[in-house]
């Protein structure tokens, strides 16, 4: 079976997101005062063939444990649907 994943890597809340910080005073300086606490992290799609959604997810787990997430900066939360 088929499946796809759709993860976001995002920088931990305790932490200071510079790009986020940027982003938050540009779009102040453009008029958009209203908008605050902008945080900026990653989003990465997956095509994954496996046996079961279990086995996905399992495989993803791993995937973002080991490579696409530092876990002293950034969390991730993912989800796998069937194609």
């Amino acid at each position: 079976m088929k499946f796809i994943s759709e993860i976001n890597v995002m920088p931990l809340k305790a932490l200071l997101d510079p790009q986020g910080k940027a982003v938050t005073m540009t779009l102040h300086n453009n008029g958009y005062a209203a908008i605050d606490n902008v945080r900026i992290g990653k989003h990465i799609t997956l095509e994954i063939e496996a046996e079961s959604k279990d086995e996905a997810e399992k495989t993803v787990t791993e995937i973002c444990t080991k490579l696409l997430h530092n876990p002293i900066m950034e969390g991730y939360k993912f989800t796998v649907n069937e194609m």
